[in-house]
């Protein structure tokens, strides 16, 4: 396997038990990795760890834990203690129990991994694992120790595989209730709700990740890749023009016409070719409802 694993240890269900590999299933590698440097010299600054009170440089060998038990009162933990607690599921995923997928909310869900058998004599165990949890339609929830730190962990068939996704606990997750209780119930009349679902139906479409793509990080990367190989010569590069405003709003019913008429001017219209031509014909001068709707949109603006 190409990729190295996060974690490895066993997987457990009762008395079937299997060798077991924890893989990231996202990757940042691609990413454009910026660093901050000195403006004068152009070199990576390099961070210093130091005492707070003495300012003096501290060695990586005398780095440990300290928690807060009281404000600046600071009980060190030595690494050999962490370990004499370590838990099961340092080296264990015991499946505690398991539910429908769909009864987990969306908000628990943290980051994906791939788990997979570590070798050949654990195949049939994890296999038998995996098939009666996608005969039953159920998730596993265990539990396994990885960063330091103990993680619920959501199991689920995926391909060959388990997809673990280790899950947030209850008290990291914010109650809705202190952003939306203030906010207004609106009254949308029957003709501005139609106008919105007509807007959804026609962005309806299967979701297909490959069609986004961070913009952001292609615009970074030719702003680099532009003063990589021109250097600027004194003074500032051009600004990237900003995306000019749609024009003038002037309520929640004219921007839903609005959006209806750009679409519709937006989407081809299937058919033949003869119909496909007309329609590109009348394209070229605007067809009457179009100037209509133009007409319309520019004497609301």
């Amino acid at each position: 396997m190409a990729a190295r694993a996060n974690w490895k240890g066993h997987l457990r269900l009762s008395l079937v038990s299997c060798s077991v590999g924890l893989y990231p299933a996202v990757s940042s590698s691609s990413h454009l990795k910026c660093h901050t440097i000195n403006r004068e010299t152009g070199n990576r600054i390099k961070q210093l760890i130091v005492d707070s009170v003495t300012d003096e440089p501290v060695d990586r060998e005398d780095q440990i834990k300290g928690c807060e038990v009281a404000k600046d009162e600071l009980v060190p933990i030595e690494g050999d203690e962490l370990d004499e607690i370590a838990l099961e599921s340092t080296h264990t995923i015991n499946i505690e129990a398991f539910c429908r997928r769909s009864e987990v909310d969306e908000r628990y869900l943290d980051r994906p991994y791939y788990l997979a058998a570590e070798d050949k004599v654990s195949r049939e165990a994890f296999a038998v694992i995996r098939d009666a949890m996608k005969k039953k339609g159920m998730a596993g929830l265990g539990r396994v120790v990885i960063y330091k730190r103990e993680r619920v962990v959501l199991l689920e068939p995926y391909g060959k595989g388990l997809l673990a996704t280790l899950l947030r606990y209850h008290d990291e997750i914010r109650s809705p209730t202190a952003f939306f209780e203030d906010m207004p119930d609106g009254k949308p009349t029957d003709e501005m709700r139609s106008l919105a679902e007509e807007l959804i139906d026609r962005s309806t479409r299967k979701f297909d990740p490959k069609t986004f793509e961070d913009r952001y990080e292609g615009a970074l990367i030719a702003l680099v890749r532009g003063k990589a190989t021109k250097p600027a010569k004194g003074g500032k590069g051009g600004k990237a023009s900003a995306v000019k405003a749609s024009g003038n709003v002037v309520n929640l019913m004219e921007a839903l016409k609005r959006s209806i008429a750009s679409e519709k001017s937006e989407t081809p219209k299937s058919g033949s070719r003869k119909s496909a031509g007309k329609s590109t014909a009348r394209s070229s001068g605007g067809s009457s409802s179009q100037k209509t709707a133009a007409r319309k949109t520019k004497k609301a603006a």
